[in-house]
């Protein structure tokens, strides 16, 4: 049964990050060797960890394309819907990009400054498949890197056994199609901490690339954190986490099922709920139960929401709002009717991954096909970050173009030549210097 309980009772350690990854020694080991060997080492976990032998890594494009004209022939419905998906998020992510904009500005006389935006030429992307393969993490990966103008996009995604009987390169056919769906240029049938280190250092089949991004369990996601500097990632991701604010006006059965939407997803979840009605709190408990009883993914469930889930009865919707802003959850939703009072708590939150506004608009939707990118900070970390975006595949660089002998460049080639004197470092005051010839 989900834990109920009030504002004040809620601990300190609740609003702490979740770490769930640790040091991980074996993960620096299998980096260390894929870095130093490359394919081998690749093969050798391949079989060790996938307990598949592959000849090679790469998917070739006609399995890709094979796997998506099987998807369209034989289930149309999922097939629209990737497509559906692909769409939403190729728009938001372009209008995103064009936040993003060039300029170049005379500061002073003579002096001009500007910036460039450069996505960057090759982009990896992990999707896991272990028991529910993320079809829909081939969108959010991939979509914004294409939309962002990335030259290279390839995907790695853990092996399955080729249906042919042959050793050549296989992969859950969903994400195969997925893939071809968003247009990957390159598949690679890998997994694990050994398909981020060949996405990092590069091997004799896999290319290297300059940013790697992607969902995937403790090994990956420690191996992200080990190889960044070496490559950009976009975040390292722990259990997903749901935050829902709602009053009186919430219809129990939605929220019950917005709470068990994300409890589904790992025994560490956390679902949590804020609201003003003790009403409320019991129908959504009494709901959870209830729904339970029919969910397939039960024993997931059960456990995330007995170890993680709560619900917290607060004076007010402020109050509520201030819980929100001291968690800074990966989604948070406004279960609430519109007008004043909904627009005033959803300019008070300001710590989350992405705002779901109003009792429709269902966390869910922004899983699969609303434009919006499922992949976002969590453990706290909203406090900091954003989810996945083009930002992430962009490089805002910066330029300087300077007249001779022009006011400006006068002026500030005398503050430099002084603020080198300051630092003792001599060569920069005599390369200021030197322009004033």
């Amino acid at each position: 049964m989900i834990k109920i309980q009030k504002y004040e009772d809620v601990e300190e350690k609740f609003f702490s990050g979740r770490e769930f990854t640790g040091t991980i020694d074996s993960v620096q080991a299998v980096l260390n060797d894929v870095k130093e060997r490359g394919d081998a080492a690749l093969a050798e976990y391949s079989e060790k960890f996938d307990r598949i032998a592959l000849s090679s890594f790469e998917v070739k494009s006609e399995v890709l394309k094979a796997a998506a004209d099987k998807m369209k022939a034989e289930r149309k419905e999922l097939f629209d819907a990737l497509s559906y998906s692909r769409d939403l998020a190729y728009r938001f992510a372009l209008k995103q990009k064009e936040c993003f904009t060039d300029f170049e500005i005379e500061l002073e006389s003579g002096v001009f400054t500007g910036q460039k935006n450069i996505a960057v030429e090759k982009a990896g992307a992990y999707v896991p498949a272990g028991r529910f393969p993320l079809v829909s993490s081939v969108v959010m990966t991939v979509v914004p890197a294409k939309a962002a103008g990335v030259g290279e996009v390839i995907l790695c995604t853990p092996p399955r056994a080729n249906p042919n009987g042959t050793n050549e390169p296989y992969a859950d056919e969903n994400i195969m199609a997925a893939a071809y769906i968003c247009g990957v240029n390159r598949v690679f049938a890998l997994g694990g901490a050994q398909a981020v280190a060949a996405m990092a250092f590069g091997s004799q089949s896999v290319p290297k690339v300059d940013v790697i991004v992607g969902p995937g369990n403790k090994f990956v996601a420690e191996a992200k954190r080990l190889v960044y500097g070496n490559v950009g990632i976009d975040m390292i991701a722990g259990p997903t986490e749901v935050f829902i604010i709602a009053d009186e006006s919430a219809n129990p059965e939605w929220v019950a099922a917005d709470l068990l939407a994300q409890a589904e997803h790992d025994v560490v979840a956390q679902p949590i709920l804020a609201t003003t009605s003790e009403k409320l709190a019991k129908e959504v408990a009494d709901e959870i139960e209830k729904q339970l009883s029919t969910l397939s993914t039960v024993e997931t469930a059960r456990k995330s929401i007995d170890n993680y889930g709560r619900i917290i009865v607060c004076a007010s919707l402020e109050q509520a709002a201030e819980l929100a802003n001291r968690k800074a959850p990966e989604h948070l939703e406004l279960s609430l009717d519109s007008g004043e009072k909904r627009d005033k708590i959803a300019s008070m939150c300001r710590n989350y991954g992405s705002l779901f506004i109003g009792h429709e608009s269902a966390e869910v939707f922004g899983d699969y096909a609303a434009g919006l990118n499922h992949t976002l900070p969590t453990s706290s970390s909203a406090r900091f970050t954003g989810g996945l975006s083009v930002r992430v595949f962009i490089k805002t660089v910066t330029t300087l173009r300077t007249v001779p002998s022009s006011e400006g460049a006068t002026k500030s080639a005398k503050a430099a030549g002084i603020l080198g004197d300051a630092e003792g470092l001599a060569a920069h005051a005599r390369a200021a210097r030197l322009r004033l010839s």
